[in-house]
């Protein structure tokens, strides 16, 4: 399998591919080695978690090189990742303790009721190329702070950085048959279906996820969907800065050339102030620099799959001929690598393929809306259900558009974020189950009710 830079077209390693045989082996050593894990002490597990996090510090600047390279973001928006990713495993061991120990609910005379957390066992953990550090350990820490061993598929995109994570973490003191990395494409992903895991968790396509949850379904074991998201935004009339929203809101689309689970993938804008949110938006996003990943100072690099800039080419087509203006870009750019324009389209509807179905690259749609109601209608209009944002001066007004999408994360004057402390979770064919928080501490254990009489 090659590795190929997605800036410059260049094979930076070929890698052999697992097969079915290599993957049984690996389960079947993972199967021996969860049980010691699972035995160890929790505080044992937290500090080996933590080490884990101290080595992403001590080896950011390599290893912020070679997610870079295959994945193809800006170098600082890799060492972003990852220093996220180092908060994420704070809360998560901070509160393991919390969460993941026996947890008492009542006490009678003679009696004691209590809820024990034990271990999935085996877990398969399919992971993305978007964010491999933090969407990976939204998964793989946690699973490993309850106990569970972990094969670990590492997106074809993102594969040397998987590795990397497989080095560190037995480095850190998870042992070899705790955590294993499965190298290869879908081929590989369909033949880890077949192999008797204990739960699978899979962030990714909507496609992909339906087609996972179907295969295993017969197995009855837990199933996790992180899928894609049309996440909406609306911009009320009482902003008290409109330039200032709408820098914010196109960092928020195009961070990491759109290419974010949660990613504004449509604006809708009051009427009243959207000519002049319009101009604020366009000249933010020309101020940008858009070049080689590795240059300072550039903001927008590479798409990391070259299949996606024929999917925005389509967009962009079928835009202009159901009547949309291209106000910005519009065109992948010559030349090597897999660059697209940062591109804005105005008058859109959702008939439009831009509005309905995920970018996932640098590209936005941007529509006047008359008052809120029309908003909240044309936000629910979708298939997916992951966050929706609004801005707007008042509280109460924004909660109260908010509380009526069908989205798994709402936000109210901030977009395109996560934190650990929340569970994440979609809607519809956003997928279903939590990661983060105590919900997903707790996605990775089998509650066990004791009955226990003096």
């Amino acid at each position: 399998m090659q590795i190929i830079n997605p800036a410059t077209g260049a094979v930076i390693a070929e890698l052999k591919e697992d097969s079915r045989q290599s993957l049984e082996l690996m389960f079947t050593q993972l199967q021996q080695g969860q049980q010691q894990w699972a035995s160890e002490t929790l505080e044992n597990r937290i500090n080996a978690l933590k080490q884990f996090s101290e080595l992403l510090n001590e080896n950011i600047e390599p290893l912020a090189a070679i997610l870079t390279s295959e994945v193809g973001k800006p170098l600082q928006q890799s060492r972003n990742e990852i220093n996220g990713a180092r908060n994420r495993i704070k809360w998560l061991t901070e509160n393991a303790t919390k969460y993941l120990s026996d947890e008492t609910m009542t006490t009678d005379t003679g009696l004691l009721e209590k809820i024990s957390y034990e271990p999935l066992g085996v877990v398969c953990n399919i992971s993305a190329w978007n964010y491999p550090y933090l969407v990976g350990v939204n998964v793989f820490v946690p699973a490993l702070l309850a106990g569970n061993a972990v094969l670990y598929k590492s997106s074809e995109h993102a594969t040397l950085t998987g590795l990397e994570i497989e080095k560190l973490l037995k480095q850190a003191g998870v042992p070899d048959n705790v955590f294993q990395v499965g190298v290869g494409a879908k081929e590989v992903g369909a033949a880890l279906l077949e192999i008797p895991f204990n739960g699978y968790f899979f962030t990714g396509s909507y496609n992909t996820g339906k087609f996972i949850y179907e295969k295993v379904a017969n197995k009855m074991v837990p199933v996790g969907l992180e899928l894609g998201g049309k996440d909406p935004l609306y911009v009320a009339d009482d902003v008290s800065d409109v330039a200032a929203v709408a820098a914010a809101t196109a960092d928020g689309a195009f961070y990491n050339n759109g290419q974010s689970c949660c990613s504004v993938e449509r604006i809708y804008v009051h009427e009243n102030v959207y000519e002049k949110y319009l101009d604020a938006f366009v000249k933010e996003v020309q101020s940008w620099k858009q070049g080689s990943p590795t240059e300072d100072g550039v903001y927008l690099a590479a798409l990391t799959r070259k299949e996606q800039l024929a999917v925005l080419e389509n967009q962009v087509a079928d835009a202009k001929a159901k009547g949309a203006n291209i106000a910005l870009g519009g065109n992948k750019k010559e030349g090597k690598g897999n660059f697209f324009e940062p591109t804005v389209i105005t008058n859109v509807t959702n008939q439009m393929l831009v509005m309905r179905e995920e970018s996932f690259g640098p590209i936005i749609g941007i529509a006047k809306v008359k008052n809120d109601e029309e908003a909240i209608s044309l936000m629910n209009d979708t298939e997916y259900g992951l966050t929706a944002s609004v801005y707007s001066s008042s509280e109460s007004r924004a909660k109260n558009i908010l509380s009526k999408t069908n989205s798994g994360t709402a936000y109210w004057n901030c977009c395109d974020r996560v934190s650990a402390a929340l569970p994440w979770s979609g809607r519809k064919h956003s997928g279903f189950g939590s990661t983060l928080s105590h919900v997903g501490l707790r996605a990775f254990t089998k509650p066990k009710a004791y009955h226990l009489k003096a």
